[in-house]
């Protein structure tokens, strides 16, 4: 499996982490009789402000994945993965960082470091919309 199917799989199972856990959660919660299944609010803001985080951070990576996984894919289909191999994996490294960083905390720190992860996804991602433009560009 190269770096870049790697990194796509390890982006999926990361969200399907975040999204068990709100599930978990909200299902212990209900069994132990504090509210009902059907009541809980999509953003966890009737849960706790730690709630809140983890389904924000659930979101991010679900509004995110489709650009990632479009990317590796089209690299993956065109023959063209080395351009992604070498950096897939810090892109997935940076999502992880950035939503470990956004459910510790919301201090101003931590949010200048959680940009900074996501901003290290987008410009990865950007250059290799380049690369890969130049290659289909050039065929």
């Amino acid at each position: 499996m190269s770096a870049s199917a790697l990194a796509l799989i390890g982006y999926v199972a990361w969200t399907l982490l975040l999204v068990i856990t709100i599930i978990s959660v909200r299902t212990w919660i209900s069994l132990m009789g504090k509210r009902e299944s059907y009541s809980f609010k999509p953003d966890g803001s009737d849960v706790s402000e730690a709630s809140v985080r983890l389904c924000r951070v659930h979101a991010n990576c679900v509004e995110n994945l489709p650009i990632f996984g479009a990317i590796i894919l089209v690299a993956i289909a065109t023959g063209h993965s080395d351009i992604t191999d070498s950096l897939a994996l810090w892109v997935l490294a940076a999502r992880v960082a950035q939503s470990v960083t956004h459910l510790i905390s919301t201090s101003n720190l931590a949010v200048t470091v959680r940009v900074t992860f996501f901003t290290v996804q987008l410009a990865i991602e950007a250059w290799w919309v380049i690369q890969l433009a130049k290659v289909a560009l050039s065929a």
